[in-house]
């Protein structure tokens, strides 16, 4: 379309809701977890309460262990792209077979749970702060599709397709958080993702040596 900024070819996936990302991001706060590593996101911008059904303190640093460790291996999952291939072959495969559980965990990816169990979830805490997570994303989601901040700074983005962007990741974490996950896929907060200046910045530090 003549004066379109959006190059015809582009697409772009936006990752604004990663539910393998928000549940560790969850379970840092909720159970006070004090995770070491380098270039970890910062507190989130809505702290959750305590966790209805606290931990013991072995088990507390036991998780704080592994945490930085497993926000690392879901964080690159975020960035592997699935072909049409893989979803077809889970529609084809048979419910409830060994084929299918396999090619779902492919598609899904590490978790939390594989290792430390699915129920620290099942928590009043953990439903009331995804509650409140999922009504503020709803509400706060643009009505149309060229008012997203991608279309409202499409050069910037566009130039970092060019460089081989094809994923944006957010995550509800405070401050400025930037980070490259592999050759095509780039991780902020809702907060740079919303102010354009800072997402500009973002998309224009994505694959530059």
């Amino acid at each position: 379309m003549p004066g379109n900024p959006w190059p015809h070819d582009m697409t772009m996936t936006v990752q604004d809701r990663p539910q393998a990302l928000l549940e560790l991001l969850w379970i840092r706060e909720a159970h006070d977890l004090r995770p070491v590593g380098d270039d970890l996101p910062s507190a989130l911008t809505d702290p959750p309460a305590p966790a209805a059904s606290p931990v013991d303190a072995e088990t507390r640093e036991l998780w704080s262990e592994g945490w930085a460790r497993i926000w690392s291996d879901v964080l690159a999952h975020s960035a592997v792209e699935h072909d049409q291939a893989m979803f077809d072959a889970v529609g084809d495969a048979e419910a409830g077979s060994v084929e299918r559980e396999s090619l779902l965990r492919q598609l899904i990816g590490p978790t939390w749970g594989d290792e430390f169990g699915h129920e620290v979830f099942d928590d009043d805490a953990y439903r009331e702060w995804e509650r409140r997570g999922f009504d503020s994303h709803v509400a706060t989601r643009p009505g149309m599709l060229a008012d997203s901040p991608e279309h409202r700074d499409v050069e910037a983005l566009a130039a970092a397709w060019r460089r081989g962007l094809t994923t944006v990741v957010t995550i509800p974490c405070r401050d400025m958080h930037v980070r490259q996950v592999g050759p095509h896929t780039l991780l902020v907060t809702d907060e740079v993702r919303g102010d354009s200046v800072e997402y500009r910045k973002a998309l224009a530090f994505f694959a530059v040596d």
